[in-house]
C-alpha cells in the first residue's frame, strides 16, 4: 500500500506527496480515510498559516481533523476493533495524566496532541493514519462516511449547549451561522430550548437555520442584531447567548444582548482584544469560553445515528482528493455560498 499527506507548504498553496505508510503501535488502529471536513481553524491555517507556528521551520504542516475511514489493521492490544470497521475519531490525544484529565477536562489537558497543530501538525489529508483505539468510534451501520466526519464539529455545538445547561423553557440567541452556529442550534433543539434566534449577515446559512430549527433569524447586514432579539424576546434579551462567528463584533453583540442573569458562551476563536464593558453586564451575568468538547462523542454519534441530528444537509460541496488546493482556495473564495466544505479521500 502507498501513503500520501496533503502538505501546506506555504500559506496558500497545499501539495499532495508521498509519506510513509504508518505502523500501528500495540495501542493503536490504522485507518484507511474516507472522509475529512474542511473546519474553519483548517482555512485560516491555509490562507495564513498555523494558529502556533511550529518552533521548527522544516516541520510539516498537515491539515484536517474532523474525519472517518475503516480499520485496516490493530496493535497487539486493541479488543474493540478489527479489519474492515468503519471509524470515526476523536482528534485530539491528551496526556491521560494531569489534573484536567483526571478531573475528566481533557479538552484542556496543556499536552494535547490535536491534529494538524502542535506539537506535531499531523493531518487528516492523508490515505492512511494511526489512531489510539481509545478515541477510536465504531461509526453506526446505517450512518455513512461524511456523517462520521461530521460528528468532530456537531459535537462542538453538544458540548457547548450541554455547559451552559440548555432546557426546556429557555430562550437562546446564537450569533453566528456558519457550521459550529448550525450545530449548536441543533444541540440546543435537541436539548429543549424554548425560542432560538440566529443571526448572521449570509441569507443562505439564515434560510438553513430556520430548515434546522431556528424560531427565527436576524440577518444583521439589514437590521441591529441587538435591538431585534431584545425585542422577539420581549426586550429582556436572551437566557444564553452563543458567540459562534468568532468576530469582536458579536463578541460585543453578545453582551449586549444576554439578560440579567444570563449567560454569555464565547463558542468562537476570537482574535486579538475584545473590549467589554462590564457595567452593562453587572446584574450576575455568566460568560463562559467554550473549548472544543470532552466526553461528547458518544451523544453525538448517537443524537446523529438517531436522526435527530442533521448534518448531512449542512454539506454544500464535496471535493476529491486529487482537489484539495481548491477546496481551500473556494473555500475562502466562495465563503458566503459554502456552508460545509468535505473532501472525498476514498471509498
Amino acid at each position: 500500500m502507498k501513503n500520501t499527506e496533503a502538505i501546506l507548504v506555504t500559506p496558500g498553496v497545499m501539495r499532495i506527496e508521498e509519506c510513509p505508510m504508518p505502523v500501528p503501535a500495540e495501542d493503536e488502529v490504522l485507518i484507511k480515510v474516507a472522509y475529512v471536513g474542511i473546519c474553519g481553524s483548517d482555512v485560516h491555517g491555509f490562507e495564513c498559516g498555523p494558529f502556533i507556528p511550529p518552533k521548527d521551520p522544516s516541520q510539516k504542516i498537515g491539515l484536517g481533523h474532523e474525519f472517518s475511514g475503516t480499520v485496516v489493521s490493530v496493535g497487539a492490544k486493541v479488543t474493540r476493533f478489527k479489519e474492515g470497521d468503519r471509524v470515526l475519531c476523536e482528534p485530539g490525544i491528551p496526556c491521560g495524566k494531569c489534573e484536567y484529565c483526571l478531573g475528566g477536562h481533557y479538552n484542556i489537558c496543556p499536552q494535547v496532541d490535536f491534529m494538524a497543530t502542535q506539537p506535531n501538525y499531523k493531518g487528516a489529508l492523508t490515505n492512511y493514519l494511526t489512531h489510539p483505539e481509545s478515541f477510536t468510534y465504531h461509526l453506526p451501520a446505517h450512518m455513512d462516511m461524511v456523517e462520521g466526519a461530521l460528528v468532530e464539529p456537531a459535537a462542538v455545538g453538544m458540548h457547548a449547549a450541554e455547559l451552559a445547561g440548555v432546557k426546556p423553557g429557555k430562550n437562546v440567541l446564537i450569533l453566528g451561522a456558519g457550521c459550529i452556529g448550525l450545530m449548536t442550534l441543533q444541540a440546543c433543539v435537541l436539548m429543549g430550548a424554548e425560542r432560538i434566534v440566529v443571526a448572521d449577515v449570509i441569507d443562505r446559512r439564515l434560510e438553513k437555520a430556520l430548515q434546522l430549527g431556528a424560531w427565527h433569524v436576524i440577518n444583521g447586514r439589514k437590521e441591529d442584531t441587538v435591538d431585534r432579539s431584545r425585542a422577539l424576546f420581549g426586550g429582556d434579551g436572551a437566557d444564553i447567548v452563543f458567540e459562534t462567528a468568532g468576530s469582536r463584533v458579536t463578541a460585543m453583540q453578545s453582551f449586549a444582548s444576554v439578560r440579567r442573569g444570563g449567560e454569555v458562551m464565547i463558542v468562537g476563536t476570537i482574535p486579538g482584544e475584545t473590549p467589554v464593558d462590564f457595567l452593562k453586564i453587572n446584574r450576575e451575568v455568566k460568560v463562559q469560553t467554550v473549548f472544543r468538547y470532552a466526553n461528547n462523542f458518544p451523544m453525538t454519534i448517537q443524537a446523529i445515528s438517531s436522526g435527530r441530528f442533521d448534518v448531512l444537509t449542512m454539506v454544500t460541496d464535496e471535493y476529491t482528493y486529487e482537489n484539495v488546493q481548491k477546496a481551500f482556495e473556494e473555500s475562502l473564495s466562495r465563503k458566503a455560498e459554502i456552508i460545509k466544505g468535505v473532501i472525498k479521500i476514498s471509498d
